[in-house]
Order: C-alpha cells, then sequence, then structure tokens
C-alpha cells in the first residue's frame, strides 16, 4: 500500500491515478495517523516552498514523515515541490527551512541562455546514474515533464540521482538511500514516468 499525502497542495488526482494504472494500491493520506497504514509514501506537490513547509507543520506532517521515513524506515518519493521541501532551505519568496533531509538549497532558476523563459516547462531529455532503482528499465536520456521555477542545488554530489540541461545542469532526481525525489512530474511524463512509478512502486529497500 501507497500512501499519498494531501497536505493541502498538491495534483493529488493525477498521482493517484498513475500510480493505480502500474498497479498499485494507493491510500490518500489526510491526516499523519494515516502513514501507520501504508508500506511506501508519495509526497507531491505543486505551489511554494514556504507555504508547502507552513501546511506540513500546522497540520502535523513533519513530525509524522521523521517517524515513517527515517524512524520505521518507508521508502518515500517527493514529486517536484514535494522533493524540493525534502532541502535544507529554500529560497523561494524569502528564506525557509525544509525538512533537511538533503544537504541542499533550492535557489532559482538561472538558465545561461537568458532566451530560456522560467518557468521552465515541458519535456527535457534527462541523464540518470543507472544504478538508481527508479529508473531500472528506461533508455539512456529519457524525456520527462518539467514544470518548476525553482531547482535543487545539493551541496553532496553523491546525492543527485540524475540530471537535465536548461541553459546548464540542474539537479532532476535525487535519491539517499529509501529518500527519493523527482523535479520532473513521472505522472505527467508519459511511458518513462509511469515506468518510474512502478519502480518506485516494485523496490524493496533489501532487494
Amino acid at each position: 500500500m501507497i500512501g499519498l499525502i494531501d497536505y493541502g497542495m498538491g495534483n493529488l488526482r493525477s498521482v493517484y491515478h498513475a500510480l493505480e494504472m502500474v498497479g498499485s494500491d494507493v491510500q490518500l493520506c489526510g491526516r499523519p495517523e494515516d502513514l501507520a497504514d501504508v508500506e511506501k509514501v508519495v509526497l507531491p506537490g505543486v505551489g511554494a516552498f514556504g507555504r508547502c513547509m507552513d501546511n506540513l507543520r500546522s497540520r502535523g506532517w513533519v513530525e509524522a514523515l521523521e517517524e515513517a521515513v527515517h524512524q520505521e524506515g518507508k521508502p518515500i518519493l517527493g514529486i517536484c515541490l514535494g522533493m524540493q521541501v525534502m532541502a535544507t532551505r529554500g529560497f523561494e519568496f524569502g528564506e525557509h527551512v525544509g525538512l533537511g533531509w538533503f544537504d541542499a538549497d533550492v535557489v532559482r532558476l538561472t538558465p545561461e541562455d537568458t532566451a530560456l523563459r522560467v518557468p521552465h516547462i515541458g519535456w527535457n531529455g534527462t541523464l540518470y546514474d543507472p544504478s538508481n532503482p527508479l529508473f531500472k528499465q528506461l533508455p539512456k536520456n529519457p524525456d520527462f515533464y518539467f514544470v518548476h521555477s525553482y531547482h535543487f542545488r545539493c551541496h553532496e554530489e553523491a546525492d543527485v540521482a540524475a540530471t537535465c540541461e536548461y541553459g546548464g545542469p540542474f539537479t532532476a532526481a535525487v535519491r539517499k538511500g529509501h529518500v527519493f525525489g523527482t523535479q520532473f512530474h513521472p505522472e505527467k511524463s508519459q511511458e518513462y514516468g509511469l515506468r518510474v512509478l512502478e519502480n518506485f512502486a516494485r523496490w524493496k529497500p533489501h532487494a
């Protein structure tokens, strides 16, 4: 059972249906205590970093996620903003404290080519670490769908699981043990995105 967290932000319907499409049992988790009933967690997100963290704190999710992910060892996948808030800090509309699961800052995209628009919206090829279980059975340089104005600047190179080029390289996915994150939207990325979700659903920490 995969728990999809509803904390007031995120495209829940499309993520829910995408997980169902790859054969997952999905539970919509509207309360922190719902995490007790699931084996894995998906943290979606659309919007601003600061508001996302405010919602997570005010609804009791920060403590619940710490317990489920770091004490109980439940795998988690953060999608887009859900990945970004795993960083130490975010700098969208001021400076905000994140979950601190990765030594990273979330900063505004600044493409070297000034003709490239921000937000970055659309399909881009992605280079990934082939040892990462999220990318099993995918071709070299698969296209994924991105919608974002800020990116995840990792201070630990080993945490970067995939990169993308948009006027310079940026982090497209991260991993630290059983904690995964994607800047792209797998639920909007058609065949390759569904494969990422299926790989997460099937992955076993000790396999």
